[in-house]
This record gives C-alpha cells, structure tokens and sequence, in this order.
C-alpha cells in the first residue's frame, strides 16, 4: 500500500560537503519499508523544482516510526531539501518500488556501494544482521570524503573502501579489491552506472547472483509516465515499478 504523509524532521546531519541525511518521523503507524525502496518527496519553495524528487530510503526504525534520507546534493532540487530544518515538514510518497531480494542473501553476501548508491545499502545490511548473517560491504569513491556514512555500517556488517585517489582503504575501484574476487553467495549493488555495470559483469561471468539497483531519471515513481523506462531482456521496464532492483538475469543487454 502506497502512502502520501507528511512526515517531521527530527534530526538532520551533514556528512561532508556534498551530503546530508534527514531523519524523518511519521505521526502515526509507518507502512513497511523493504530494503532498495524508495520514497518521492515533495520540494516546496523552489520555483525550479515541479516534480517530486526520488530518494532511497537509508535506514528505518520501525519501532520509532522513523526512516532516514541520505541525499547528495546535486541540483536546485537537493540544494531546497539542504535547507530544510528539525521541525520541518516533508510531504513523502511511499514506499516505492521492489527492493533486494533478502531471503536469496545465503550466508555470505557481498553489498558493493559507490556515491549516493552507498544510501540503500544501510538498511538492507541491518536487515541481513537481523536475520543473523553479517555481510561484507565495499563502498567506493573518488576519495574519501566522498564516501558518506561508512562507519554506520561497523555494528551490521565487515566493512571495506576503495579509493580511486588512495586517500582511503584499497587504491582503486571496487571491482579491483581484493576482496571483491571472493566467492560471494549473493551480490547486491547500487551507485553509479559503470560502477554497477563492472560488478555485473564480474558477478555473471562468476556465475554469482546479483541484483542491481538502477537510478535512471524518475518523475511519477508509479510507472505512469514512462520517464525511466529501461531496456532489459525481458523487455522494456519501469525502474520505478519493476525496480529499482533488477536481478542481473534478466538484465544481459544493460550490463554488456
């Protein structure tokens, strides 16, 4: 069931300075929210901004009634949603979306994240903890100030970084890592297109499964306007319904 609230902002941080995340809590009982969903969210006070804005979900506490935001800023519509304070409101459609595929995790999951694609991962690593399997994470960047959040993942999961610049963990991209050529019972990723792309490719010829979380442009978030549509091998799909995770299975002819 999809939901139109208004939630409150109880807590908002920057992390560095493209970065900032918003705690936000809803006023009465929270829809379920799956790892790899998202929400749209409205941007009042920007007459540059008409549609909606899609944003992962970051982490989510059911008992408290909270989900956090973690948003890069990059445009007048990210900028607007910078400046909102605690107390604010935020208008929030959700959730949206069908998220990772945590029962096919197995016992040794591998979560690779790069920019803001590192947003989504939080939440599907808690889930893996809460079901007793620790995954190992890889985040990547150009440096290390452009890995946002790496040390809440410490309490969930093994936590690894490649740096293209060296400035942090192993000096290179994730697919180059040590660890990356483990054998891995499920590989989930999110962050930039050619990042994603790497690991794909690397996952199918490892005959390893891996589901994608894909971040083409969005506008209605329910598959009304066909603005992210993609090619897959099943034929053309909505990032935003069908995905934004995609099983790499049915995905040859984006990843080659």
């Amino acid at each position: 069931m999809k939901e139109i609230h208004d939630f409150t902002i109880i807590d908002r941080r920057e992390h560095g300075p493209q970065y900032f995340s918003l705690v936000l809590q809803h006023s009465g009982s929270m829809q379920r929210i799956d790892p790899g969903q998202f929400v749209e969210v409205l941007v009042e006070g920007c007459s540059k901004v008409m549609l909606r804005r899609p944003i992962s979900v970051h982490d989510v506490d059911e008992k408290k009634g909270t989900m956090t935001l973690l948003i890069q800023i990059v445009g007048n519509g990210t900028r607007r949603l910078s400046a909102l304070k605690v107390g604010d409101c935020l208008n929030v459609v959700y959730p949206l979306g069908h998220g990772f595929s945590v029962d096919a995790a197995g016992d040794k999951p591998l979560l690779v994240g790069g920019g803001a694609g590192i947003a989504p991962l939080l939440h599907l690593a808690k889930v893996l903890a809460s079901k007793g399997v620790k995954p190992t994470v890889l985040l990547g960047g150009r440096t290390a100030a452009l890995i946002p959040v790496c040390d809440e993942f410490n309490p969930y999961a093994d936590v690894l970084v490649a740096t293209d610049d060296g400035s942090k963990g192993h000096h290179g991209i994730v697919t180059t890592h040590p660890a990356f050529s483990q054998n891995y019972s499920m590989i989930y990723t999110c962050g930039p297109t050619p990042m994603m792309k790497a690991v794909a490719r690397s996952a199918a010829e490892r005959n390893l499964r891996c589901e994608v979380s894909l971040e083409n442009m969005m506008a209605c978030g329910v598959g009304a306007c066909l603005c992210c549509v993609t090619d897959t091998d099943q034929g053309h799909r909505c990032v935003c319904k069908d995905g934004p995770v995609f099983d790499i299975s049915t995905m040859k002819k984006w990843y080659e």
